[in-house]
């Protein structure tokens, strides 16, 4: 059997899949001697470990790729704008920025002084 590379989140997969059966009581896949079971405390885990690494797991993973398409790729179509119609649209935008402000209430440097200078009214 070809030794596949398994990620740490497919290892982890794997061993936990195959420890939880073990623990439910499902056979053994390879032969472990009473003692070498008493050695590592007949953990669950250890045993999966041990199966995975000797390669008699039934157990794989599918790896999809993406999709291959065969068509050209097509080119993205531009708009061209003229320099005034720029000049227009940031203007729309900063009327639209400074309408926002007025509703939010822009914060003044004055208005933070009298903030500053009443909560430290409140610490003394």
């Amino acid at each position: 059997m070809d030794e596949q590379k398994f990620s740490k989140y497919e290892r982890a997969r794997i061993l936990g899949a195959r420890a939880l059966q073990i623990a439910m009581n499902a056979p053994l896949l390879i032969k472990i001697n009473q003692e070498d079971l008493e050695k590592i405390k007949f953990d669950a885990l250890k045993i999966a470990e041990i199966e995975l690494n000797s390669n008699i797991l039934p157990i794989s993973i599918k790896k999809p790729f993406p999709a291959r398409k065969e068509e050209a790729l097509k080119r993205v179509k531009e708009k061209k704008i003229s320099d005034e119609q720029k000049e227009e649209l940031e203007a729309k935008e900063v009327e639209e920025i400074a309408k926002e402000g007025e509703i939010m209430q822009l914060a003044k440097p004055d208005d933070e002084e009298d903030e500053e200078v009443s909560s430290g009214n409140r610490e003394e």
